[in-house]
């Protein structure tokens, strides 16, 4: 983004940044150069774009009283629609003072802008935040991908996620059933090239299928994240645009599969999309790639029921996808210039690391965290995952932990980029253009490269 837009932004949001604080008393300024309550107790300033970190740290409060005592809650909301997140977070960051949070969040689309790129030089590390980390990353058996996110350039870990988002194929017990007379795991993994690296074993199947009238997939974008963080390289090499070979090679890939109806030719997050959850859709499709939370927020949200026998709730089932790939996730970040390390050090802890009971990441994948909605979810921890329960309903019963550890560790973190979330939306734009008629592959091509110039101070050949 040019910094001309970066500075409208910031000052457009800033209203909506203080209006979005979150106290629980008045504050005054401490001796140490922090703040404190009028109870005496030091603020904690906590930025996020998502509820579930806000909720995440207002449980341990609670569940630590000693801490309750000494520490208050400070929270900033600000979502992450239409930019807004970013240049708030930035402002806060480089303001410092009492605007500066004292821990932030980053989700997959610009972490390593604050882990590894322009803004890497506000994280802290988290040895300096009193954790063990490097021991505690291997006695939890941290999924590797999530580890390298979260490293700076000097090599320390400054942030660390709670959720593993290694990307697995999602598929429908049923249509697996009419089209290969089973909906055995092995099979269906046998049929899509589970683990071959490439698509050719893919696009084998998706030929057979449409001779059924069976979609192998609902639209090109259910393809894109798996190419995308399957690459070998990211969007930026050395200060200029790179276009892997496996990106650009989307392009064939989605023409292909529309112009032979391989897929219902729906867009991720539409109408056509869910409706093809719910088996709505104007043909049956086999699956979707995604990780755990494409299942528990999305398929689970627009099935078409809420208990088996319900509309296609039950009729799931998760396998190995023909590359390794994540999509997704949330890293937790401390603030270098935090006067309350220590404090921060033991929340985040507590949310990264933890493998007791008593941890955020067993309850998160055991569903306890939130009584109100018991959903299991896969974690960053597999040691938690191997003594937890993730047989689901929607999956009929399924072990999803045991797909996602392994989907876990085939994915890979070090072709991302902290241009991804901007250039992901110029290029698929592109290719939607090239695979719909309106310009060739050459145009497609140009177009994007043009665009990646006129928005992002990268270099262009």
């Amino acid at each position: 983004m040019k910094k001309a837009r970066v500075l409208s932004v910031i000052s457009a949001l800033a209203l909506l940044a203080s209006s979005a604080m979150v106290s629980c008393g008045k504050e005054k300024e401490s001796s140490s150069g922090g703040t404190t309550t009028k109870e005496g107790k030091t603020v904690i300033k906590l930025m996020s774009f998502t509820k579930e970190v806000i909720n995440m740290t207002k449980m341990y409060f609670d569940t630590h009283p000693e801490f309750a005592e000494k520490y208050e809650l400070k929270v900033t909301e600000i979502p992450t629609t239409e930019g807004q997140y970013q240049p708030s977070l930035d402002q806060a960051l480089s303001g410092g003072g009492d605007d500066a949070p004292d821990f932030y969040c980053a989700e997959a689309a610009f972490v390593l802008k604050y882990t590894k790129g322009d803004a890497a030089g506000f994280a802290c590390p988290y040895e300096d935040l009193g954790i063990d980390v490097e021991n505690k990353i291997k006695e939890a058996d941290i999924a590797p991908y999530s580890v390298e996110i979260g490293r700076n350039p000097e090599g320390k870990v400054v942030g660390l996620g709670y959720q593993a988002t290694g990307g697995a194929f999602i598929y429908r017990r049923s249509v697996a059933k009419d089209a290969f007379g089973t909906d055995d795991v092995a099979e269906v993994e046998k049929q899509i090239g589970a683990g071959s690296g490439d698509w050719d074993q893919f696009f084998k199947c998706a030929e057979d299928l449409k001779k059924k009238n069976i979609a192998i997939i609902s639209g090109d974008g259910d393809l894109w994240h798996a190419v995308e963080n399957s690459s070998d390289t990211g969007w930026v090499v050395n200060g200029a645009l790179n276009i892997d070979p496996k990106r650009e090679a989307f392009l064939d890939l989605s023409k292909k599969l529309k112009d032979n109806g391989y897929h219902n030719d729906t867009q991720d997050w539409q109408d056509g999309w869910f409706a093809d959850m719910k088996g709505e859709g104007e043909k049956p499709v086999l699956g979707f790639f995604g990780p755990a939370w494409l299942i528990n927020y999305s398929l689970k949200d627009n099935c078409g029921g809420t208990k088996v026998g319900e509309g296609t709730y039950g009729d799931w089932a998760v396998c190995q996808p023909p590359v390794g790939f994540f999509w997704g996730g949330t890293w937790l970040i401390a603030n270098k210039d935090s006067k309350n390390k220590d404090a921060v050090g033991k929340i985040i802890e507590w949310v990264t690391l933890d493998t007791s009971e008593d941890g955020l990441q067993y309850k998160w994948a055991n569903g306890t965290f939130d009584p109100s909605n018991p959903t299991k979810d896969v974690v960053a921890s597999n040691v938690v995952m191997a003594k937890s329960d993730g047989k689901v309903d929607i999956l009929g019963g399924q072990d999803m932990f045991e797909v996602y550890q392994k989907a876990n560790a085939f994915a890979k973190g070090d072709n991302l980029t902290q241009y991804d979330e901007g250039i992901n939306s110029a290029w698929r734009d592109q290719v939607r253009q090239y695979t719909g008629g309106a310009k060739s592959r050459d145009a497609a091509i140009k177009d994007f490269k043009q665009a990646v110039g006129d928005t992002f101070e990268i270099k262009v050949n």
